[in-house]
């Protein structure tokens, strides 16, 4: 959510910054100011209202002691006047903030200098590529056959308890995943992070805090019962929600999960959405840091590199994109997402996305720290897959795939035990 003093100050650098995210603001921001303006003159005439109040209610008193009576409730008469007006100001202060929060959380981050303008992944930024294709035999096939022929991923069973996009994996299957997932988080525990198993629920104040509500609850399963909650898109929500109300005193903040994560993903459909390319619950190892604003992007051209190296030694081709305008995330100022090569399929499946929120999520969740005047400022946050399993476990059996079976990259065997699936 954006700072309203920001947005005073640097109002038409915010308009022309956000039409690269393809939003207007021109409108939603001058009639944020003006209700802006009527909040900060309410809250004038109630503070004199109240040391109006106040000071009458101490000469009350001392006329009383002095024997005034008839002139003491003439003035009481008046407070009970203010206090009816100080009732209705309140009451008016209250509705204007909240129409105000209401209007801010209808804003996205405002992109960094350097997102290029676009509309969709096509007018996205190829920053690199890395490795090489592999040149697969002529019966190669995409991951859902190879799941089907080793006996890997059930899905129709995974639809017949739950429903599509519910996979059942077993065998050497599990197995794999369960590599992956430990593999993943010994890695970001070697680069610093410190593990944590968080809450698969969060509450209402933790989806506001993140940026998830309200604007995109049609997206997240909500579970009734007395209070809202709602399970976790990605380990992003709790991890960053421990820091909510709290005042850093020593960055960064590095912090690592496994979870799964479960998205409604409403509409998705067609072939790109086959197998484990789109899935509404997936397994994902996350991490999540608290920074400095002055160290932020150097943080997140690091983590860009950390989850970079991951790929490296599990020996896939990938490439880094810079997203444009109209691809970055609402919550975003700046994100690179990081795709593998899908041999089997033929395309680039998206892995990690990897982004820099400055303040946005901050100012949401009263996420602050002592700058050196002693005055509280916003800190940053930042987060990353590192990484998201579905793609990666598909584009490593197809990528691997021989005429013999799967074979396991070199540094998957020590944990799954075995380095091929015949």
């Amino acid at each position: 959510m954006l700072h309203i003093p920001y947005l005073r100050e640097h109002k038409n650098e915010i308009i022309e910054k956000l039409k690269i995210k393809n939003f207007e603001a021109n409108e939603i921001i001058t009639n944020l100011l003006i209700k802006d303006d009527q909040r900060k003159t309410i809250k004038k005439e109630l503070d004199d209202l109240l040391s109006k109040s106040n000071k009458l209610s101490k000469e009350i008193g001392e006329m009383y002691q002095s024997g005034q009576t008839n002139k003491a409730n003439e003035i009481k008469t008046e407070c009970t006047e203010i206090k009816e007006n100080v009732k209705i100001l309140q009451e008016k202060h209250t509705t204007l903030e909240k129409e105000i929060t209401e209007v801010l959380v209808q804003i996205p981050n405002v992109p960094h200098s350097s997102v290029p303008k676009g509309i969709c992944d096509a007018d996205n930024k190829t920053i690199k590529e890395i490795g090489e294709k592999p040149d697969l035999h002529k019966n190669a096939k995409p991951h859902w056959v190879l799941s089907t022929d080793f006996d890997l991923i059930d899905f129709d069973l995974g639809n017949k308890i739950t429903g599509a996009g519910f996979p059942v994996y077993k065998g050497k299957g599990a197995r794999l995943q369960r590599a992956l997932i430990t593999y993943f988080l010994d890695k970001n525990i070697d680069a610093g992070y410190t593990e944590y198993l968080p809450p698969h629920v969060v509450n209402e104040a933790s989806g506001f805090g993140t940026g998830q509500l309200p604007k995109f609850e049609e997206d997240l399963y909500k579970i009734p019962s007395d209070i809202d909650l709602y399970l976790i898109p990605t380990a992003e929500v709790p991890i960053t929600n421990f820091f909510r109300n709290v005042i850093i005193q020593e960055f960064p903040i590095k912090c690592t999960a496994y979870t799964p994560c479960f998205r409604r993903e409403a509409g998705s459909y067609g072939k790109d959405v086959r197998g484990l390319n789109r899935l509404h619950q997936f397994d994902k190892v996350e991490i999540v840091q608290i920074q400095h604003p002055e160290e932020s992007y150097s943080t997140l051209d690091n983590m860009v590199k950390h989850v970079a190296s991951i790929l490296d030694e599990l020996e896939l081709p990938y490439r880094i994109i810079q997203l444009c305008g109209g691809d970055l995330s609402f919550t975003s100022a700046l994100t690179f997402d990081l795709e593998v090569y899908s041999a089997g399929q033929d395309k680039w499946l998206e892995v990690s996305s990897v982004s820099n929120f400055e303040n946005y999520q901050a100012n949401r969740l009263k996420l602050r720290y002592k700058d050196e005047n002693g005055k509280s400022q916003f800190c940053h946050t930042l987060n990353g897959s590192a990484l998201a399993l579905p793609r990666i476990f598909a584009a490593l059996i197809e990528n691997n795939q021989t005429e013999k079976g799967i074979k396991i990259p070199k540094v998957l065997q020590k944990y799954t035990g075995f380095d091929i699936i015949d």
